[in-house]
């Protein structure tokens, strides 16, 4: 299984491949919407989750969430939104374009298995 985590932040993208590989898990990464939807068109059978960021340059996280549940290849696989933002409106609405979870940062290493855990049906 192969996780892509999307994140402008090199950082957040470290701590979400440590994770991945702790869950013996394969890991690829985009660092906007635009280069996510790219990496999505040419390994969408290999993906399993999709660990994405809200607030990003060029395509934020919550179009490409509505864009990848708009396009057939992509609409099964589960999302995880994380963001800086906690108010309780971006949650729900994140859950309403078809996030599986919603992660608020600054979350904990243990905050992220179990989440990923939980999406992909690990016990």
């Amino acid at each position: 299984m192969k996780v892509l985590v999307v994140d402008d932040s090199r950082m957040i993208r470290r701590v979400v491949r440590s994770v991945a590989e702790m869950l013996d898990l394969d890991f690829l990464e985009a660092g906007d919407g635009r280069e996510a939807l790219e990496v999505l068109a040419k390994e969408s059978a290999d993906i399993s989750l999709v660990v994405l960021d809200w607030n990003m340059p060029r395509l934020d996280g919550l179009r490409c969430l509505q864009r990848m549940k708009a396009n057939p290849r992509y609409h099964d696989i589960p999302v995880i939104m994380f963001t800086t933002e906690s108010q309780e409106e971006r949650r729900e609405m994140a859950m309403r374009c078809g996030a599986a979870a919603y992660v608020s940062k600054p979350f904990t290493r243990e905050t992220l298995v179990t989440s990923m855990m939980d999406v992909l049906g690990i016990e």
